[in-house]
């Protein structure tokens, strides 16, 4: 059995993994980020990956290389971590970093997103000739493709459907602004006149039947299944995941959005809502996907 270390790279956390060429997760680690400097946060990601080998008790001859999915703009290419909202990394060398870190050749990046649907994309059996989609509903909303087995990049910035504009009673608003985690909370400060409450909460209120948070997760769901009707619209997928806290947490949600989703759709459109499900590997798919690129590259 051949093994990978996967990285997930985060504002607030990294996560690394011991992946196996079939995709099990063999041993997991998190810690947290410091994103004071850039030198600081690469050493996290060090100590994320010693960790990760000393829990498992492997050598580095042992494995076959590191795959690394950061958030924001990547030169795969190269190596590149180009920019990102929440990191101090713009133009770092994260690969060269860690191929002199470890004396390690083999070391894959990519998008964070897209890491994740590589391992969705796996787990989900998808024939080699069909559309998946993957969609994370969390801080951010964004999507990854893959068609024919590879993914669908565009000229680089393919998949980010939190800047699609969608209809909403108050003005045309981006998704992202208004159905990711932080626009929830945003909503609910607006139509509750409160100056603080956490989106768990809004959710809390929603499943006590506590009217006035019903229209607020109601409008949510309405925007959500407006951004997924382009995408049934323009890909026609075969199959589509959701990651993401927001969703996995409330994993309900999806009916929910399916069920608005299917007034937009003609009937040919509607196949796509029996091949609709919540990822069943949750918070390790970044991990999962990084180490499963070391053995095929995508």
């Amino acid at each position: 059995m051949k093994k990978a270390i996967g990285i997930d790279i985060g504002g607030t956390k990294i996560a690394a993994g011991i992946i196996s060429d079939t995709g099990e997760l063999l041993q997991r680690t998190e810690v947290k980020s410091d994103p004071s400097d850039r030198e600081n946060m690469f050493d996290k990601v060090v100590e994320a990956v010693e960790q990760v080998l000393e829990k498992s008790a492997l050598s580095l001859a042992e494995i076959e290389g590191i795959g690394v999915g950061v958030p924001g703009k990547v030169d795969r290419e190269k190596g590149i971590a180009v920019f990102q909202n929440n990191l101090p990394w713009k133009q770092f060398p994260i690969a060269t970093r860690l191929q002199e870190q470890f004396g390690m050749e083999q070391i894959t990046i990519d998008n964070d997103v897209y890491m994740a649907a590589f391992a969705e994309w796996k787990t989900a059996q998808v024939k080699r000739d069909e559309t998946f989609v993957y969609v994370t509903i969390s801080t951010g909303i964004s999507c990854s493709i893959i068609h024919n087995g590879s993914f669908f990049r565009g000229a680089g910035f393919a998949g980010e459907l939190g800047l699609i504009p969608v209809l909403s009673k108050r003005a045309n608003e981006r998704l992202e602004k208004i159905a990711a985690g932080p626009g929830i909370q945003k909503l609910a400060q607006k139509e509750l006149q409160v100056d603080t409450i956490s989106t768990k909460d809004v959710f809390a209120g929603y499943l006590n039947r506590e009217q006035e948070y019903q229209p607020i997760i109601e409008e949510m769901t309405d925007h959500l299944a407006q951004g997924l009707y382009a995408i049934s619209c323009l890909l026609d997928p075969h199959k589509m995941v959701f990651g993401g806290s927001v969703i996995v947490n409330n994993p309900w949600l999806l009916e929910s959005i399916k069920e608005k989703l299917k007034i937009y759709q003609l009937p040919e459109q509607q196949h796509i809502l029996d091949q609709m499900r919540i990822s069943t590997l949750k918070q390790n798919n970044g991990v999962v996907g990084a180490g499963l690129r070391v053995f095929e590259r995508k």
